[in-house]
C-alpha cells in the first residue's frame, strides 16, 4: 500500500470520528416527541459507534500515515477557530437580543460554510455538497421557525444530524475500502 493510501486511510478514520461525534450533538439538540425523540437517540448511538469505529481506524493507520502538513495543519486550525468563534459570538448575540432560538440556524450555517474553506485543505471535494447541504438545512430551519409552530432547532438539529451522520459512515466506508 503506498504512503498517500495509508494518508487517506487515516483522514477517513478521523473524518468518521469528528462528524460522528458532532452528528451525536445534532441529535441531541432538539427536543421532540416519541416517536421522532427515539429516532433521534437511535441516530445518536449509531453516530456514536460510527465514531468509534473512525478513531479504531485512525488509530490503527496512525502509524503508518505520511508526515503533516505544517501549513494545511495550520490554515485547518484557522478555519476552525474562524469557525466556533463566528458561532459563539453569533449565537451570544442572538441571545442577548431575544433570538436564541435560531442559534441553532446560525450554527449550522456556520458549520455549513466553513467545508468550503476546508475542502482545499483536506483534499476531500465531497465536503462541498455537505456545506451546501449544511446550509440549506440551517435555511429550511430558519423558514420553518419563523412561518410555523415548528421549533427552528428541531428542523436543523435533525437535519444537520442525518447529513453529519450520512457523511461520517461514508469516510467509515472510504477508509475501511483502502487496504
Amino acid at each position: 500500500m503506498s504512503r498517500l493510501q495509508f494518508q487517506s486511510r487515516h483522514q477517513a478514520g478521523l473524518g468518521a470520528l469528528y462528524l460522528g461525534v458532532f452528528a451525536t450533538i445534532w441529535f441531541s439538540v432538539p427536543a421532540a416527541d416519541l416517536p421522532l425523540r427515539a429516532l433521534l437517540v437511535v441516530g445518536s448511538g449509531v453516530a456514536l459507534l460510527t465514531a468509534v469505529a473512525g478513531a479504531v481506524v485512525a488509530a490503527r493507520s496512525r502509524r503508518a500515515a505520511v508526515a503533516r502538513d505544517r501549513t494545511a495543519d495550520r490554515r485547518y486550525l484557522l478555519i476552525v477557530a474562524a469557525e466556533f468563534a463566528a458561532a459563539g459570538i453569533g449565537a451570544a448575540v442572538l441571545g442577548l437580543v431575544g433570538w436564541s432560538e435560531f442559534a441553532p440556524v446560525l450554527v449550522c450555517a456556520v458549520v455549513g460554510l466553513h467545508f468550503f474553506p476546508l475542502t482545499p485543505v483536506l483534499r476531500d471535494p465531497l465536503l462541498r455538497p455537505l456545506g451546501a447541504a449544511m446550509c440549506a438545512v440551517a435555511l429550511a430551519g430558519l423558514i420553518t421557525g419563523l412561518a410555523s409552530g415548528v421549533s427552528a432547532g428541531l428542523v436543523v438539529g435533525t437535519g444537520a444530524g442525518v447529513l453529519l451522520l450520512g457523511y461520517a459512515v461514508l469516510s467509515l466506508v472510504r477508509a475501511l475500502r483502502t487496504r
